[in-house]
């Protein structure tokens, strides 16, 4: 088998599970990921993701309440990137791979701006 026909045939077995580095995350892309959630997320997930959309309530088991749960396969960006692409099996969470790269990453990276940003840990006085 030539090298490009070897070529071929990774691309097709690795399939979804090969992407690029993650972009930065910048304002327009945020928005960019907002946009594409009210389109495909807010119905399971609601509107400021707590599970609680209108398709949410005739899903077993329920949509993840990102607000207050942690995300099943990691809060990295790319863990959730990687969750959105291939969907979580056992779960109600569908694969969103026909979503173009760029788009999918927008959407991570707004969901992860629902979870609780961890409060700065007070400095203890010097004794």
């Amino acid at each position: 088998m030539s090298i490009k026909w070897m070529g071929a045939a990774l691309a097709l077995v690795v399939g979804s599970t090969a992407w690029a580095a993650a972009p930065k995350s910048t304002p327009a892309l945020i928005a960019k990921g907002k946009a594409s959630y009210a389109t495909n997320c807010l119905a399971c997930h609601g509107e400021k993701g707590e599970g609680n959309g209108p398709a949410g309530q005739y899903l077993v088991p329920k949509p993840r309440n990102f607000v207050a749960e942690p995300f099943k396969k990691g809060n990295k960006p790319d863990e959730v990137f990687k969750s959105i692409t291939d969907g979580v099996q056992g779960s109600t969470m569908v694969s969103f791979a026909r979503l173009p790269e760029e788009e999918r990453w927008a959407l991570a990276y707004y969901v992860l701006d629902f979870q609780p940003k961890a409060k700065p840990a007070a400095k203890k006085a010097k004794k």
